[in-house]
């Protein structure tokens, strides 16, 4: 890709930070789930503010049922809200909830969504060309608007921030607010003497061009077409990494901030994080990549094309063109189901799960219905996220980390690493299978060997797989905090 320019001379010098992870210890307690650093954590499967109850509609007459109560209460302005669910998403989702409550399943859980709030926005007013142009309109957008949100005060100099970058799904509320005191995305890692200290550095988050939660996307209305109520769906450009930190540096230049802290993310986010430090090696101080990549990885690539190629074969999907019908909510749960069991790991379900039975299952004959309590989890999360997330926008962003490939234009991925050359801290999991440990100590080797002066590597032995960096809040704050003083 052009956009990382050529390789820059190196400096001598290393510096590397090894870390043993914290194990994350469980105990029963009043319905929480115990860490080693004696904090607690909800063991709650319901999302809050969510209502599940049975319908008993039968499939031949009644194939749809209003899907309103199941709705989170404010969805950041995302305009689209479905009208109707297929009844037997709800039904399953209604039965595999009850069993996951009955058995007392004892784990940390992860949630992007958000149930009520407030955020501010950004809108760009000028013509914004995408790198794709070979896609819908040119690859041209007339404008775009970013929803984001702030923690923290900026400094005279304006020196103190900190980007953070979203993971795929995530909207900007990545911390509670007055203005919304729901818990954030990332409620644990940010905040006062937190690991994104609200008390030295300004942390700013926005939620993704593509996304469904106030920023532009594909469920957006067509610029002029407002009054029709036209929305963009499969007309709205192809987008990748690169596009989504231009219009993050964009926001950045409204705020009037030119020198980042540091630029942090996770997942997709830590893909955002190195893209931004090599886009703009003059305005990024410190890069932090969490279960991040340099390029998405094969085994990546394949489930969520499977993801995609799963959401679409729903024939209420209807070529993107759903917004004035039914939502193709089965091939959203499913989507999310396949999302999920890329998101943990083996071990954890081994430990958590097992071979157990629900017990309103047990000593019945086998069905094809969920019958093990991991079917009924993963059941339950596909069903949960129909309504709280755009089906398309799952498309368009998916595509853009298939698509991220830092080597892209370069003789090598080493030459585009080269241009990374402020101090660099990567963080990975040895169970995540969605960005590899592999991958992370390629990231390392890389930054090395292009003689990066000062790079911080942390290993994590957790078992939760990719959310790890969710979940993991001892661990992974430890590593931030040092990095980043």
């Amino acid at each position: 890709m052009a956009w990382l320019g050529r390789a820059v001379q190196a400096h001598a010098g290393r510096r590397v930070v090894p870390v043993a992870a914290q194990a994350v210890r469980q105990q029963r307690l009043n319905g929480a789930v115990v860490l080693s650093n004696g904090s607690t954590q909800s063991r709650s499967l319901r999302t809050p503010g969510r209502r599940w109850t049975s319908q008993t509609a039968n499939r031949n007459t009644n194939p749809e049922t209003a899907l309103s109560e199941f709705l989170p209460r404010d969805m950041y302005h995302y305009d689209v809200k479905p009208e109707t669910v297929a009844s037997e998403v709800e039904e399953v989702a209604t039965a595999s909830g009850e069993r996951l409550a009955s058995a007392a399943i004892m784990t940390p859980e992860t949630s992007y969504g958000y149930r009520e709030g407030k955020h501010k926005s950004f809108s760009y007013d000028g013509d914004f060309q995408c790198e794709i142009k070979n896609s819908p309109r040119g690859g041209v957008l007339q404008g775009f608007t970013l929803a984001y949100e702030t923690w923290g005060e900026l400094n005279a100099d304006k020196t103190n921030t900190i980007l953070l970058h979203t993971g795929l799904s995530a909207s900007s509320h990545a911390k509670s607010t007055p203005e919304d005191p729901s818990p954030g995305w990332w409620e644990e890692f940010i905040g006062p003497g937190k690991a994104l200290n609200t008390d030295h550095y300004f942390v700013v988050c926005a939620n993704v061009l593509g996304g469904c939660f106030g920023s532009t996307g594909p469920s957006s209305f067509v610029p002029g077409k407002e009054v029709e109520r036209t929305r963009y769906a499969l007309s709205f450009p192809l987008i990748t990494i690169s596009d989504i930190v231009q219009t993050q540096f964009k926001l950045l230049d409204h705020l009037g901030i030119q020198q980042l802290h540091a630029s942090v993310g996770s997942s997709m986010g830590g893909m955002q994080s190195l893209a931004a430090a090599a886009m703009y090696p003059d305005r990024v101080n410190r890069v932090v990549s969490i279960s991040g990549g340099l390029q998405a990885h094969p085994t990546a690539i394949a489930l969520r094309y499977m993801q995609r190629r799963v959401l679409m074969s729903d024939p209420l999907w209807n070529e993107g063109n759903y917004y004035d019908g039914p939502l193709p909510s089965v091939g959203l749960k499913h989507a999310r189901q396949i999302a999920t069991i890329s998101y943990r790991s083996g071990p954890e379900w081994e430990e958590r799960f097992g071979r157990r039975r629900s017990s309103s299952e047990r000593g019945e004959p086998s069905s094809f219905r969920p019958e093990y309590l991991i079917e009924s989890y993963i059941d339950y999360q596909g069903s949960k996220w129909v309504g709280q997330y755009d089906p398309n926008s799952l498309l368009y962003i998916s595509k853009a980390m298939d698509m991220f490939d830092m080597s892209a234009g370069h003789l090598s991925l080493g030459h585009s690493v080269a241009k990374i050359q402020c101090p660099a801290l990567v963080v990975g999991a040895t169970s995540d299978i969605l960005f590899p440990i592999t991958q992370q100590r390629q990231i390392v080797d890389l930054l090395r060997t292009a003689n990066n002066p000062a790079v911080s590597y942390y290993e994590l032995n957790s078992i939760y797989g990719h959310d790890t960096f969710l979940i993991d809040v001892a661990g992974v704050s430890t590593a931030l905090r040092g990095f980043l003083m």
